[in-house]
Formats: C-alpha cells, structure tokens, sequence
C-alpha cells in the first residue's frame, strides 16, 4: 500500500482556488496585488503574501504542466490557431 502526500494538506482554500491564483500570476504576468484583486471580485478574500507562498510553493508542479501543454513536434495547426490534433 503506498500513499501519496497531497500537497494541498494543510490549507485553508482548497486545491482549485490555489490553482487558480497561481494560474493567473504566472500565466499573464500578474502582479500579487491584481491577482489578490480578480479573486476578491470573485468573493475569496486571499492576501497577495499568501498567493505569493503559494505561487513559490507550487511553481515547479505548474511549470511541469505547461511543458507538457506546450505544442509537440508533429501536432498540426489549422488556420484559426486554436485547434489542435495529435497524429
């Protein structure tokens, strides 16, 4: 029997709001005080310190999901840029 640690364990908002504050910060170049800001207009009240111990903490894990996002050698791209197969 193995057991994996989960790295949200621990905190007081949970994994999808994390998510979402270091998605914002780090995929459109966001200071902490705007990320801070979209999330209150959303209703979570979040301070920029903590977003940024959280984006500090799980920067490795998101950069490893981008990487595996990014277009491979081989996908095909039709003319509006957004679609994407894998052959």
């Amino acid at each position: 029997m193995s057991t994996t640690s989960n790295p949200y364990r621990g905190f007081r908002f949970p994994a999808e709001i994390i998510n979402q504050a270091v998605w914002l910060y780090h995929s459109f170049s966001l200071s902490l005080r705007e990320v801070e800001l979209i999330l209150a207009a959303r209703g979570i009240v979040v301070s920029y310190e903590t977003i940024r111990e959280w984006s500090l903490r799980f920067r490795r894990a998101y950069a490893r999901t981008l990487k595996r996002c990014r277009p491979q050698p081989g996908d095909k791209w039709f003319l509006d840029g957004v679609s994407r197969t894998h052959f």
